[in-house]
Order: C-alpha cells, then sequence, then structure tokens
C-alpha cells in the first residue's frame, strides 16, 4: 500500500503546481535537479530491460538502466533505477508515468539519487540508492528487502575495517614495546660499560701509590746492604 500512496501522494501533488500555475524554478521537481536518475517501482516481473527502454525512451535518451534482479534466481525484484541524458527528462518521466498501468500494474516513477558501490565497476547491476526525503515501505514493497541488504552490507564493511585498524595498532604497539626494550637493554649495557672503564684508572692508582709506597724501603735496605759491603 505503501507504493500505492506515494503514487497518489505525487499525481496530488503535480495536480497542484498545474491549477496554481508554479514556475519550474519553485515547482517539488527541483529538489532533484542534482540527479538524473528515476525509480520505477511495482514493475511487472515479466518486464524485461528492453521493454522498460521501450517504454521510458519517449521522454528522454536513457543512458543507464539498473533492473534490480535476485542474486541466486536472476529474477527481477519489481524495481529499476533508469538515468536519462538530459536531466529534465526526469521531471517529465515521473509527470507522465507515475501512475501508469503496464501490464494490469499501476507503476510507481519518482525522482532517486543514485550511487554505485566505490568497489564495483561500471557493468555491475547492484547500487544504493535514496528516494525522496520521506520514504516508506511495507513488508510487501520489494525495495524495503534491497534497502535492508544494502544496509546490512554498509554495516558489515564499516565494521571490518573498523577491525583492521585495531589489528594495525596493536601490532605498532607491540613492535614499538620490543624496540624500546632493546634501546633500554642498549642504555644499560652502556652505563656497565662507562662504569667499569671509569672505575679502572682508580684501581691503577691504587697500584702505583702501592707500588710507590714500597719502592723508598726497598731502596734504603739496598743502600744499608751496599754500606755494610764497603765496611767490610
Amino acid at each position: 500500500m505503501a507504493g500505492m500512496n506515494a503514487i497518489r501522494q505525487l499525481q496530488a501533488l503535480n495536480k497542484r503546481e498545474l491549477e496554481n500555475v508554479v514556475p519550474p524554478e519553485a515547482s517539488w521537481h527541483a529538489d532533484y535537479r542534482d540527479t538524473a536518475y528515476i525509480y520505477i517501482g511495482s514493475l511487472p516481473s515479466d518486464l524485461s530491460e528492453g521493454d522498460i527502454l521501450t517504454i521510458f525512451s519517449q521522454y528522454g535518451e536513457p543512458v543507464h538502466l539498473n533492473l534490480v534482479r535476485d542474486k541466486e534466481t536472476g529474477k527481477s525484484k519489481g524495481f529499476a533505477f533508469l538515468k536519462y541524458e538530459d536531466q529534465r527528462s526526469t521531471d517529465l518521466a515521473v509527470d507522465n508515468l507515475g501512475g501508469a498501468t503496464i501490464l494490469g500494474r499501476m507503476i510507481r516513477v519518482d525522482h532517486a539519487r543514485y550511487k554505485r558501490k566505490e568497489e564495483e565497476g561500471l557493468e555491475d547491476n547492484v547500487a544504493a540508492m535514496t528516494v525522496g526525503e520521506t520514504e516508506e515501505h511495507d513488508d510487501e514493497d520489494p525495495m524495503k528487502e534491497y534497502l535492508i541488504q544494502e544496509k546490512r552490507e554498509e554495516v558489515a564493511k564499516a565494521l571490518e575495517r573498523l577491525n583492521k585498524r585495531k589489528e594495525h595498532r596493536s601490532d605498532g604497539t607491540e613492535k614499538e614495546d620490543k624496540h624500546g626494550h632493546r634501546h633500554r637493554h642498549h642504555r644499560y649495557h652502556n652505563r656497565r660499560h662507562r662504569c667499569d672503564r671509569s672505575s679502572s684508572p682508580g684501581r691503577e692508582k691504587q697500584f702505583s701509590r702501592h707500588e710507590r709506597s714500597k719502592s723508598p724501603s726497598q731502596l734504603k735496605e739496598r743502600r744499608h746492604h751496599r754500606d755494610r759491603r764497603d765496611r767490610s
């Protein structure tokens, strides 16, 4: 029902603008001048990319189409994103195809801000998008499941990046501790070496003084023996 309510709201909004002759610069469409994408919802599952291009090319030249499909089965999920070469074509498509009936289903067409995932190439068919500012989804809306899955993937990737940063910091701390320990050991070894060197001259001086203190007595004794020899 959320899709039907959105269709009715857009139709009522367009009707009021036509009745009040609102200029283009004051139209609600002006809020989406920064994007050339539209969101197409409630599509019959039998429609292919070629069918969608045929229908929407009457209001401009499409340059990109992403019909979102189930990754396992490849079956259409019933919504797509289309980009026009000229941004003004989005206004025409939203006004004229929103609420149109295709194969018995009323489709929803709205402006969309479509952003590819950073790690995916241009050929990939998966992307994130935002539709309006007051988007509501019920349990039957396939867009809800898609956005929930997108958010889960974003959270998982954010947690992975956080864990990698923590591991990197812990490795850096461990290396710093080992490096600091080596430096402390080296400084301690140098201090001991300097102390040993500083104490060595003292011991040498003590030996020198000791030897010098014994030398006069030895000389005196030698003179005494020499005098005795001379007397004899």
